[in-house]
């Protein structure tokens, strides 16, 4: 069944932003919410992880209905925010710990899988580090682990990419990969759509407010005139096309 956003509307402080987002993220399908600045793709996903509450529409993921059973629909979430959070006063093991046991997650048998991300990661021998001494590469990396140990039906990551070195953005992608080939989903934002092109299967292109295309990488070249290693300028044609609309 996998994430279903049903003519979603909504937004914050009294501002609509949203109005009539439809879209689903299959089971074992990874996609990537696109658009402009203001498009709503933040507003999207703080509808999604239960931050904001939608005027209208509804949103579910496999079954369990956010407005009825918050807590199920959350359970089955990680999340990774485009800037980290972490808190100041705990160590890199500590920020782990109290993740799984936020989840409810037992230690002892996730701990191998955390060692292996750790290790990936190359964060094995920071575990009693604290914050301030974490670049913010480093502290994506952080963000990163405590998410995918979780290993959530629905994996949403804001700009996995940000801030990372070429080695652990392709450790990266490997992971998004390997957590959707176990049947789970995967909602990603980002900027570097040729990179993005190899592994996501449909991109979600956001207009104020609204959904303006779904399709392949494939098929969202073919719409605005790109070849594949042009898909990095789309932001750029998008714009012309937005002014053009506009005028």
């Amino acid at each position: 069944m996998g994430l279903n956003v049903n003519n979603l509307t909504g937004g914050y402080s009294g501002t609509t932003v949203l109005n009539g987002v439809n879209f689903k993220v299959e089971n074992g399908e990874i996609v990537a919410l696109i658009g402009l600045n203001g498009a709503g793709k933040s507003t999207t996903i703080n509808h999604i992880i239960g931050e904001l509450q939608p005027t209208s529409g509804e949103i579910s993921l496999n079954g369990a209905r956010l407005a009825d059973n918050p807590t199920i629909f959350k359970k089955q979430i990680a999340y990774i925010p485009e800037q980290p959070m972490l808190y100041d006063e705990l160590t890199l093991s500590e920020h782990l710990h109290l993740m799984l046991a936020t989840h409810e997650i037992d230690n002892v048998q996730s701990w191998k899988r955390v060692e292996e991300l750790l290790n990936m990661f190359r964060l094995s021998d920071k575990q009693h580090w604290l914050p301030t001494h974490f670049s913010k590469g480093m502290k994506q990396k952080v963000m990163l682990v405590a998410a995918f140990m979780l290993e959530s039906p629905l994996l949403i990551v804001d700009e996995p990419f940000l801030g990372l070195d070429t080695v652990a953005q392709k450790d990266v992608i490997q992971l998004l990969k390997q957590h959707a080939s176990l049947g789970n989903s995967v909602l990603m934002t980002t900027h570097l759509l040729s990179s993005a092109a190899k592994f996501v299967d449909r991109f979600v292109v956001l207009k104020d407010g609204q959904v303006y295309f779904t399709g392949s990488a494939a098929q969202l070249g073919d719409r605005f005139n790109l070849k594949f290693n042009q898909l990095d300028d789309f932001f750029d044609v998008f714009q012309q096309v937005s002014s053009y609309e506009h005028a």
